[in-house]
């Protein structure tokens, strides 16, 4: 009697239904040009704003917590006066305004960030996926992920102070001056990557390994490899290149007001953010059209043969 093992053998289960869209060359990326360019515009505005406007529209610290000074009026004044004749002040305010700021634009790209890869999945997961974001399970979270990115800046922030001390900023005197300055460079360069990637962790699981190696190929070696990515590390690097060059002219015997410290570098630091998310947002845009257009002579090669 022939053998029945081979008929008797179970049938295998079938593979489980995989959720991920398989990647293909000709596959567009989610690049939200309009929305992208909108955000950046009214964000670096709003941060143009925040280092040359906001100190002089607002009363001082004392004032708030005493009384108004309604003797000595801002609008009375020369701005570059009311921007130099207290830089704590300044820096106060401009860091106040910067962390709102960066707390929004924070928010921005992890939805984007979101989006794009839920694009990556069908319908019904990118549905269910809307749904766990917009809940109220996802609010908390959203909170938790919040206080996780202010105490990861306020850590970095100490370490900018520590640096800017090495590099030459006073120790013994004007530390809160320098601190403020480590707060706003902190602020703008790791407050957003905190929120949107989460913060680096040093576990020895795979997700913690998989973020903490994210954080070094994005800011030790540089790599950004997305247009999130991009708008990420481009200001990152833009802020910490324009306080260094704006360290630079304190150096000068001109005497002038602006050139206490910590103004020069904390608006070469604003300036470099807006000059960085503008780069990238060209890059971007640049990379995503030449995308376009190499996938268009693809299909055409295609309909054609």
């Amino acid at each position: 009697m022939p053998s029945r093992k081979g008929k008797g053998k179970a049938a295998e289960a079938p593979p489980p239904r995989t959720q991920i869209r398989p990647e293909h060359p000709s596959q567009p990326t989610y690049f939200p040009f309009a929305r992208y360019t909108s955000v950046v515009g009214v964000h670096t505005s709003l941060l143009a704003f925040t280092a040359l406007l906001l100190p002089a529209t607002t009363p001082s610290l004392g004032g708030v917590l005493a009384r108004w000074d309604f003797t000595s009026r801002t609008e009375d004044r020369d701005i570059m006066q009311v921007l130099t004749e207290n830089p704590l002040r300044t820096l106060a305010w401009i860091c106040t305004g910067a962390l709102i700021l960066q707390c929004w634009w924070a928010g921005w790209v992890k939805e984007w960030s979101l989006t794009a890869r839920a694009r990556k999945v069908d319908n019904a997961e990118a549905a269910k996926q809307k749904m766990e974001r917009d809940g109220w399970e996802a609010q908390r979270e959203r909170v938790v992920a919040y206080g996780k990115a202010v105490g990861t800046t306020l850590v970095a922030s100490f370490a900018y102070h520590v640096v800017a001390v090495l590099f030459g900023a006073p120790v013994t005197s004007h530390t809160l001056q320098t601190y403020s300055t480590a707060l706003l460079l902190s602020i703008l360069t790791v407050l957003p990557p905190a929120y949107a990637l989460g913060p680096p962790s040093f576990g020895s699981d795979s997700p913690s390994l998989v973020s903490r190696l994210t954080w070094v190929r994005l800011y030790a070696e540089l790599s950004p490899r997305t247009a999130v990515e991009r708008a990420l590390v481009y200001p990152a690097i833009g802020t910490v290149t324009g306080a260094w060059l704006g360290a630079v002219p304190i150096g000068l015997d001109w005497e002038r007001p602006w050139q206490a410290w910590p103004l020069t570098p904390t608006f070469g630091a604003i300036a470099g953010f807006i000059v960085g998310s503008l780069i990238a947002l060209l890059v971007s845009a640049t990379l995503e059209l030449a995308q376009a257009d190499r996938q268009r002579r693809q299909a055409a090669d295609v309909k054609a043969s």
